[in-house]
């Protein structure tokens, strides 16, 4: 808990920074609950703030600079002091943050698994042929023509309830989401079947819900800890330790899922190409307190067994 000190340092209301989607402000609406069990004096206010990455709709984030898109104006509005803290859902945060800004800690994760979400085919083995699946995400569309390599794939951007009504409106004939972001806006009714995280192994941080912070600002982080999960924080230092080697990017197809039993952390990850045609996986595990030497490690065996310039992208 935060001591005297740190709590007489804070402002008498918090600025809580998110992006404007639907969902991102479900998460902050989560964090904001979840600071008033822990601390009812608190008061937070949710501050909006528009992205680059919300803005851009009409081409992949790979071509327009990455998931740092998602974050750097929040990230300038902490620097600034126009907000005190922001939210994310983990999975948008880039490898490496920028100079003074830090990870205060993740929410307990949610479901980390994928969805298949269709009319035409309860599963992604039984869709005719040529039939057109749309996803934003390189991982999945790699992932999916993995295992079915005659399907085509088109972008699909926008929030989740933008994507849901193209499939209604049948402009595509399936898509691949996420069941965390589903089942904070109340519509995992419309998921028609899980992704086994086997099969289609889940992004780098998918399901968690990050807290950035400045990196000097003790008082904020001693406020911000009592919401935090250690077990989530082990498991998502294991998953961007992966990344970090791996130097990850938005046109690297990376998946990567780290879970505790008991004192074991497991990890299991894969790298493909764009395309499905080539991937390799890695499954290892170590105790929880080497978390990144055990993301670390996996991401050398990738790069063992890829040919040289894999990742290149």
């Amino acid at each position: 808990m935060p001591d005297s000190h740190a709590a007489s340092a804070l402002p008498a209301r918090l600025k809580l920074g998110t992006r404007g989607s639907p969902l991102a402000l479900a998460q902050a609406e989560e964090v904001k609950r979840r600071l008033a069990v822990a601390n009812g004096a608190l008061e937070i206010e949710i501050v909006p703030i528009r992205t680059t990455g919300d803005a851009i709709q009409d081409r992949a984030l790979a071509e327009a600079g990455g998931k740092g898109l998602f974050t750097k104006e929040l990230d300038s509005a902490l620097m600034r002091g126009q907000i005190d803290f922001a939210v994310h859902s983990a999975k948008d945060l880039p490898t490496f943050l920028p100079q003074g800004i830090s990870i205060a800690g993740f929410l307990p994760r949610e479901d980390v698994r994928d969805v298949w979400i269709s009319a035409k085919a309860a599963d992604p083995r039984d869709l005719p042929a040529g039939s057109i699946v749309g996803t934003a995400s390189l991982r999945r569309s790699a992932m999916l023509l993995r295992l079915r390599p005659d399907l085509a794939i088109t972008l699909l951007r926008g929030n989740v309830e933008t994507r849901l009504a193209k499939l209604a409106r049948g402009e595509i004939d399936a898509t691949i989401l996420a069941l965390a972001g589903l089942k904070r806006l109340g519509l995992t009714d419309k998921a028609t079947r899980l992704l086994d995280a086997a099969d289609f192994v889940p992004a780098v941080g998918q399901g968690a819900i990050a807290l950035t912070l400045r990196s000097d600002d003790a008082p904020i982080a001693a406020a911000l800890q009592p919401i935090l999960d250690q077990a989530t924080g082990v498991a998502l230092a294991c998953e961007r330790a992966l990344l970090q080697v791996l130097d990850g990017s938005c046109r690297t197809p990376i998946g990567g899922h780290a879970w505790l039993e008991g004192d074991a952390l497991h990890l299991r990850a894969i790298i493909l190409r764009p395309d499905g045609s080539q991937f390799f996986e890695t499954q290892m595990q170590a105790p929880q307190i080497d978390a990144i030497s055990l993301g670390e490690n996996a991401a050398r065996a990738l790069l063992a067994q890829a040919p040289a310039g894999f990742l290149a992208g």
